[in-house]
């Protein structure tokens, strides 16, 4: 039955784990080039060179002693969220929506005292959220105010995008939904929904819930299918450069929708999770094997492997 199922899989194109790890990021991703995606700061400052927008970055906490000083640091600022500069899967991200005496308000209207605030930055700091479990930063940056046009199939939380970007071309695209099971992130490993993107069109499909597939979001009953992500044209030309801007062939560019300032890219991911195929009922594998057949002559620019990849995809 195992057989089977492998043989069915390998079929329809699906990308394994061994052999995107083997095959895809080993080979296109080379080592010397990660710290340039598992850093937020240095994403930020090469994204900013290359004329890519990203959350305004506030402040970065980089020693113990910085703690203490926190709040003289950001001023009057109400509104933040703070990230471990090395994290992965959302892990040690907060979202404060306000102060008051009590301390910080998060975006679930849970208050974290002062202290608790303070503790949290110290274990960032400490390593506790990092990838390789190393001493780490806090980075403090500008909160988005997400665009209400993915507002009825979100539970708290921000919505993002993710594509899936090979050798500069955009191949696969998802839309990250919060749940109330994912505690308002937007993570599929949390619980968050994954909702597929045509390519083509930027319109959503069908989406997928842990491993079930679903046509409506599981808190707030309305359909995920047949909305328009706006900008897609810009996120897919942001994202095409983003090969040009880091040198990695195969990777993950996550974006967030603000209302005022449009995409925003939020991170890049090295090594991007699979559950993307899920979502878009298709594998992965064919379409990399596309555009390794495609002539080069039709991949030289970010603005052809845009045109290219919304012919075919």
């Amino acid at each position: 039955m195992e057989s089977d199922r492998q043989s069915w899989l390998g079929e329809v194109g699906v990308l394994g784990m061994n052999r995107r790890n083997a095959d895809f990021i080993m080979r296109y991703n080379p080592r010397r080039l990660f710290p340039v995606v598992d850093e937020k700061v240095n994403t930020k400052q090469l994204a900013a060179r290359h004329g890519i927008p990203t959350p305004e970055l506030f402040y970065v906490v980089e020693q113990y002693g910085d703690v203490r000083h926190f709040e003289e640091r950001i001023g009057k600022r109400q509104e933040f969220v703070v990230k471990p500069a090395r994290g992965s899967g959302g892990s040690g991200i907060v979202l404060i929506e306000g102060r008051n005496a009590g301390g910080f308000v998060k975006q679930n209207g849970d208050v974290i005292s002062r202290a608790d605030f303070q503790y949290h930055l110290s274990g960032i700091l400490s390593g506790l959220y990092s990838l390789e479990g190393l001493e780490d930063k806090a980075v403090i940056e500008a909160l988005v105010h997400v665009d209400p046009v993915f507002a009825s199939v979100t539970w708290q939380g921000v919505p993002d995008v993710r594509l899936i970007v090979y050798k500069g071309v955009p191949v696969m695209g998802l839309l990250r939904l919060p749940t109330r099971v994912s505690d308002g992130k937007a993570n599929l490993h949390r619980g968050a929904i994954g909702v597929g993107i045509s390519i083509s069109e930027g319109k959503t499909m069908a989406g997928v819930h842990h491993t079930n597939l679903i046509d409506v979001h599981p808190d707030t009953g309305q359909p995920v299918r047949g909305l328009n992500v706006p900008g897609w044209e810009s996120i897919l030309l942001m994202a095409a450069r983003t090969y040009e801007m880091t040198g990695l062939g195969y990777i993950g560019v996550d974006w967030v929708l603000d209302i005022d300032k449009g995409p925003l890219l939020l991170e890049l991911n090295a090594r991007p999770g699979l559950a993307i195929q899920l979502a878009n009922h298709s594998g992965l594998f064919v379409r990399l094997e596309e555009v390794d057949k495609a002539p080069d002559t039709m991949l030289i620019s970010p603005e052809s492997r845009v045109e290219w990849a919304r012919a075919h995809f």
